[in-house]
């Protein structure tokens, strides 16, 4: 694990925002689990991919199952896989993990006593459950936690919507866009928190291709692999 791309000079935080999932647990490999398990009830697993997986990332439940019938072929509607993916997933998310280096920042960042958010495209009822046994981390972030089901997100990422609700949630103004760090697994979830006017930590899968991404990478705070890589110095805490 490496520092990809790392800042070319610190900034003072005013806020913190974080995704989810990719990010702070490890369920985007359970939402690939799932997809598999069904894909298979027709052995079409051979159709699920790298390429289709990035298309999903970050997305709204209806939106990523509207892509994956799509580009898979599945024999079901959107609204069918999603409602069926839901059933398979609520099975695999109560066994989700913190990924490395989550606990020991998000920790920090609540220790500076600086303003902090979870926005994530997962619905509440599907947050529940995901951090169901991860009270303790969850409970550094207090009820800022702003889900994709909220009703003043108009628009699903790539749009700016939910990194801007959720930092007016924690007392951000629009001239501290600018010193708010967004935490981001996804491209979509890069380019929402970019289109925001806020500085983007990408933590980014080895496995995105980098040609398809380098010019998202350039604009960019810094681009890590995992978020034991962050430096706290890197946002003076």
């Amino acid at each position: 694990m490496t520092v990809i791309k790392a800042p070319t000079e610190t900034v003072a935080a005013t806020h913190f925002l974080f995704d989810m999932d990719g990010l702070l647990l490890n369920t985007e490999q359970l939402y690939s689990d799932g997809n598999v398990i069904i894909l298979k009830r027709f052995n079409m697993a051979d159709k699920y991919n790298w390429g289709i997986k990035q298309q999903l990332m970050g997305q709204p439940a209806l939106k990523a199952a509207e892509v994956f019938v799509r580009e898979t072929g599945l024999p079901m509607t959107a609204a069918e896989f999603a409602e069926e993916r839901n059933c398979v997933l609520l099975e695999l998310f109560p066994n989700c993990v913190a990924l490395p280096g989550v606990v020991d920042f998000v920790t920090a960042v609540h220790d500076a006593h600086m303003p902090m958010a979870v926005a994530t495209s997962a619905s509440r009822p599907i947050f529940d459950v995901k951090t169901q046994h991860h009270a303790a981390l969850f409970s550094l972030f207090a009820d800022h936690i702003v889900t994709g089901d909220d009703a003043r997100i108009a628009r699903g990422k790539p749009a700016p919507d939910i990194f801007l609700v959720a930092h007016a949630t924690i007392g951000g103004t629009e001239d501290m866009r600018s010193t708010t760090i967004v935490f981001e697994d996804s491209v979509a979830g890069v380019k929402a928190g970019l289109a925001a006017g806020m500085k983007v930590v990408w933590v980014r899968d080895a496995r995105i291709p980098f040609e398809d991404t380098a010019e998202l990478e350039e604009r960019c705070f810094a681009v890590t692999e995992t978020m034991s890589e962050v430096e706290k110095e890197w946002f003076g805490l």
